[in-house]
Order: C-alpha cells, then structure tokens, then sequence
C-alpha cells in the first residue's frame, strides 16, 4: 500500500478503482491491479465495504464475485473524468461548471453528447495561450481538475510552453523592432532559416535580429507555423486618450472575457452568436480608453456597430466616423470596411493615425488574402471577434497567430444559464421534384451539386414548416438567386441578396426588426454580423457545401436569449447534400447541440 493510499478512505480507493476501470463494476483481481496490493488485501478491503453497505458483490460465472458501489443512484451521477494521456485527451462525465471552466484554461471542448459526456483535447495551440504567467501556475489548474497526476502529459505541457517563450518582439531604443531568440542555435537554426531578407534586414546580436517594417504579422506567422509562437512585447501605439464609459452592466462571462483581454492585451472573443461579443468589445474599448479602429466586411456592419457604439456608450455621434464605399470620414473612433482599410490608396489615413485598439470584426476573414493586409497595421491592442473561427481551408491558426489567442467561454455553461437559447437543429431530408430529378440524373459536377440544392420540392416544405410556426418570426437561407425568387413568391417574402441595394436591404431588416415583416429569405448576406435580435426560426434551403461556419452563423440567426431557437436544414435525399448538412451541422453538435434527422414522406 501506497503513503497516498494509506491517507484515503477505503470508499474513495474503491471510487478510485472503477474511475480507472473505465466502468462501475469490477472484480476482485482488478481491484487489486488498479491499487497495487495483493488479492487477500483486495478481498479484506472489499469485505469492510460490503458489510458498511458501501459495495455490493454478486456471484457470476466469469469470476467468484464482481463488486459495484453500494449507492449505485448517487454514483451514476458523479463527476468522472478519464485522463488518455497519449491522445493528449480527457473524457469528462457530468463534470461540474467549476471543472468545465478550469479544463476550458487549458484545452478545447471538441466533442459533446449534449448531456453528460464532454470530450476535451490539450493542443499545442491551448498550452501556447494558457493565460498564465508562468507554467507552475498552469500546471496547478491541470493538477487540481485531473484526477491523479499525469507525468507525461504535464511533461509535454511544459515543454510546449518551453517552446511558446524562445522568440520575443521588442522596440529597440532607438524605435525599430527587434526579434530576440532564447538562443543563438535558435536565432541562426530556426529564425534565420525560416525568415528571408524582406522580414530580417540584419543581425544586431547572435541572439537579435532588425526587423524589416510591416514585416512584424509576416514573422509571428512564419514562426507559429514552425511551432514557435513569438511573444509581442513591443511599445506600440496606445494611440490618442478617449474618454469613454460603457453604460450597459456585463454579464459575468463578459467581464471574464474583458479582464482576460486585458491582461494579454490582444485576443480573439469566440461565443456563440447573441452572446454580447460586441457589447464586450465595447467594455473593452472604454477600458483601452484610446482612439479605436473597427474593421467589418460589410457596410450593413459599419451601421450596425455606429448605432450600437452610441446607444450603449457614452460617445458622440461627432466622435464616430464611418470609412467605406458611401462615406469617408476618420473620427477617434473610426469603423471602416476591411476592403477599404487594404486598399493602398486608402492605407496611409489609418497608417498616420495612432490607434490604441483595433477591432476585427467577424476576423475568421483574415486569412484571405484581400483582409490580410489589414493585419499589417499592429498596435498594443488587437481584438478579433467571431463566433466561428473555423475555415474550410484550415488557416484557422492564422487568425490567433496575426490577432492573439482566443478568448471565450463553454457554449453549454451559457444554454444552462440562459444567456443564449440553445438551438434545435432539425435535417430534413425531402424527395425530388419529378423534373428536377430526370435533369440531376443526366448531370454532373457543380451542375448537379446545384441540381440538388435547389430541388423545387423544398419550396412546399418550407411552406409546411412556416405552417407550423405562424406567429414567429422566420428567416430561409439560400445560396442561389433564382431559388431565392422562387421561394420568396411563394412565401409572399421579400427577397434580400447581393444585388439588393444597400437602402433596400436596411429598410427591409428594419422593417423585420420592428416587426411589421415577419419572414425574410435572405442570401449569403444574411449570413454574418447582421443583427436580427428577434429571428425565432431559420430554415435553410441550400447551403455552401459542407461550410462548418456557414451552418453555425445561419443557425446564430436565432441563438438570443429568449425564446426558443429553432432551425431546419433541408437536404435532397441519395444525393451529396445529405452529407454537405451533416458536415454543416458538425461544429454545431460539438458544442453541445442536438441534431435531429428526419426523412420526409413523400405523400
């Protein structure tokens, strides 16, 4: 016996045994495995338990006696949380909200039955941005919620954060940035081969390298992708002082995600639509207290965010200037398009102005290429705000790598509170229009994918599902212009797409908001950003492929506080759709939401 085991009750030793097993019922040999004593110790401890009532044995053929715990209720509802320390992985069962939000400090959520079981895994990427000072600090929090110590696991941990402090950013004296290495075999092995001339202009030390000016994004990115993430210590611009408060109070998770922002002075807000990112990023913003810069990538978003800038701060409408393709006008606090902040003859307005904070809206984006170039204006405080940081072409990485580690909290701790509505995600998977089918079957390519998405017997299954909803407000998603057409005549709806102009667009979304319109079917423009706080069902008619992000944001649609939140998925059946909604609905189901299929009778 073990001094730990001997400074543990025999109860706790046997709840110990079964958490090892993996499973509540076990034998009297694995007993004595998973304690380490003899069989006779094993069967004196199993004895003092049966006769306290704490276990129970039953005689089976396999084996004299297999043992279960007494108060067989109590423990079906136990937190348990199983440690596979070689997949860097930890299953947790019915883990308590305290024990959710220390493993959320340092690994993902990527898998989750909705119920009871959650699936986290620790990533190089979750040690790089642990927030905390020093990693005896987030080796405590591993070794305070894991249920025994993992020497492996805190091993890899602690030479991945080893690896996340051997390049620092600094300004120079004498103004220009400098790259500093933990060593020169770093600087000469890793940087110096890893970055060219149009990122290092010279060597100023075996350990020190200039860096080229606006090359700064370009050396973070290069570096994380070696699995060398740079720590940013720079004196950038805190930008002009603008007195601001915010005049709403915050939600606690908001005021956690404002602190923690703080103190990295850069990250990414990741929660699910409705969650108050923007209204946090204005706590931020007051408490940053300099002249901000928000890029969006739409003008619907610039309008959004001047009126919610004025109605939740105490700034002027004197003191907030819009910059985009109708207006152009830089104010200390200045929101502009990020098509116009990168093009070259705009770049100089936002270059010569000093800001404290910038603002990436809706940043999954940032890795095209066309919003990349906004990254290039660095300054202390940089904040990326989404609630799907996901893309298809797995550059993901890059937004945390050019903006700064993410910053959020468990979509399931806001369902239970109430905060946000948790979805309820219905597939349907409709028949063929007779037609329609004749043409698929002689089809191919694009062509056919088309074909299915835009079968016309989904447009009398969105009549009968809007039926079924008659005082809600409802939104249906479309990705192509003639099924829009085709549903919004028979819905009696007005249509919102690309080609609709920008006054139409708004005078319709306020025409939602208020109420005096109750159904859109709205195009890919509805997608992201657009405020539509009382959307109660969304049914989507077709979608961009398998998009991960695009199912989150349509569903985000009606993820507010009150309410139910309801959402359809249309799928033509035996066709690639079925599969395309399934891949849509996949990030949607890791975070905790139920995902319903349903085939739809033909009659």
């Amino acid at each position: 016996m073990t001094e730990d085991q001997a400074e543990t009750g025999p109860v706790e030793r046997f709840h110990a045994v079964v958490d090892r097993a993996g499973t509540a019922v076990v034998t009297t040999d694995e007993v004595a495995t998973h304690l380490d004593v003899s069989r006779e110790a094993a069967e004196e401890l199993l004895a003092t338990l049966e006769r306290s009532g704490d276990v129970l044995g039953r005689d089976v053929s396999q084996d004299p006696v297999v043992w279960y715990p007494g108060g067989w209720g109590e423990y079906v509802t136990r937190e348990r949380l199983v440690v596979f320390p070689d997949r860097r992985q930890v299953v947790a069962d019915r883990p308590a909200q305290f024990t959710r939000a220390q493993l959320s400090q340092f690994a993902r959520l990527v898998d989750t039955n909705g119920r009871e079981g959650y699936v986290y895994e620790v990533t190089e990427a979750d040690v790089w941005q642990a927030p905390y000072d020093d990693v005896q600090e987030l080796l405590g929090t591993v070794r305070d919620v894991l249920p025994e110590r993992e020497p492996a696991l805190e091993a890899w941990i602690e030479d991945q954060w080893t690896r996340a402090h051997q390049f620092v950013l600094r300004t120079h004296e004498e103004g220009y940035t400098v790259l500093e290495a933990a060593s020169a075999d770093l600087m000469g092995n890793v940087a110096r081969q890893k970055l060219d001339d149009d990122q290092l202009r010279a060597a100023i030390s075996e350990t020190g390298s200039w860096v080229a000016e606006d090359a700064t994004a370009e050396v973070k990115r290069r570096l994380y992708e070696a699995g060398y993430p740079v720590q940013d210590e720079r004196d950038l611009q805190r930008g002009a002082q603008l007195n601001v408060d915010l005049t709403p109070e915050l939600r606690p998770y908001q005021h956690d995600w404002v602190q923690r922002f703080m103190d990295q002075q850069s990250g990414v807000l990741v929660g699910p639509p409705g969650s108050g990112k923007t209204v946090a990023a204005l706590g931020i913003l007051s408490r940053v207290g300099g002249e901000t810069l928000i890029l969006v990538p739409s003008r619907e978003l610039v309008r959004q965010w001047r009126d919610e800038i004025l109605a939740h701060t105490t700034l002027t409408e004197a003191e907030v200037g819009e910059y985009h393709g109708g207006e152009k006008t830089v104010r200390p606090v200045t929101i502009a398009t990020y098509q116009t902040a990168g093009m070259a003859r705009h770049r100089h307005l936002f270059d010569d102005r000093e800001w404290g904070l910038i603002v990436y809206d809706e940043v999954q984006h940032v890795p095209s290429d066309i919003y990349r170039r906004s990254t290039d204006l660095q300054t202390r405080h940089r904040l990326g705000l989404s609630a799907t940081p996901l893309r298809e072409d797995d550059r993901e990485e890059e937004i945390f790598t050019l903006i700064g580690p993410p910053i959020g909290t468990d979509w399931d701790a806001l369902f239970d509170e109430g905060f946000v509505a948790e979805p309820r995600v219905e597939i349907r998977y409709v028949g063929w229009d007779d037609d329609a089918r004749d043409e698929y079957v002689g089809s191919e390519g694009h062509g056919r994918r088309q074909l299915a998405a835009t079968n016309p017997a989904k447009v009398p299954e969105i009549e009968r599902i809007l039926a079924g909803h008659p005082t809600q407000k409802a939104l249906v998603f479309v990705d192509y212009l003639d099924q829009g057409e085709a549903v919004a005549e028979a819905l009696e709806a007005p249509f919102v797409s690309g080609e609709t102009p920008h006054h139409e667009r708004e005078r319709y979304f306020q025409q939602f908001r208020d109420g005096a319109v109750t159904g859109l079917v709205v195009s890919r423009v509805g997608d992201e950003g657009i405020d539509l706080p009382d959307a109660e069902v969304a049914v989507v008619a077709s979608g961009l492929g398998g998009s991960r992000r695009q199912g989150t944001q349509r569903a985000g649609r009606t993820m507010r506080p009150a309410g139910r939140a309801l959402m359809y998925v249309l799928a033509t059946r035996g066709t690639r759709e079925e599969e395309f909604v399934r891949q849509q609905m996949r990030h949607l189901a890791g975070k905790g939401v139920q995902v319903r299929e349903v085939t739809v009778s033909d009659e």
